[in-house]
């Protein structure tokens, strides 16, 4: 998996990556097809708060999860992006498992109504 690092009017230094590495393992748990995680470290230039977001997207074939969060510092909003990339990949993978199980069990409910329809017509 390969992780790319951009920072708009903000250094990204080596303390940066090491963390959203850290952070980042538990997504690569959780989605072990992921190709690559793009990060984005952006200083918002506001006069009253200064604030850093930070983007990511995680690419799977067929699928891109994309999250965002602000913070005062980068370790919180870092935090709170793996969180809600997380959250996404979690529902997912709940919707394929719902997606899997469904053809199975309409087939068998078919089979039981096709038998009933064929007994009841004459011949």
């Amino acid at each position: 998996m390969d992780l790319t690092f951009t920072g708009r009017g903000l250094g990204v230094t080596d303390a940066v990556r090491e963390t959203a590495q850290h952070k980042l393992a538990a997504i690569s748990r959780l989605e072990p097809r992921a190709t690559r995680i793009d990060l984005e470290f952006i200083a918002e230039r506001h006069p009253r708060r200064g604030t850093t977001r930070v983007e990511a997207a995680v690419h799977v074939p067929r699928k891109t999860f994309r999250a965002e969060a602000e913070a005062e510092d980068v370790p919180t909003a870092l935090d709170r992006v793996v969180a809600r990339l997380e959250r996404q990949i979690r529902d997912h993978h709940g919707k394929r498992r719902k997606r899997m199980a469904r053809p199975d069990a309409l087939d068998s409910t078919r089979l039981g109504s096709d038998a009933d329809d064929t007994v009841g017509e004459p011949s």
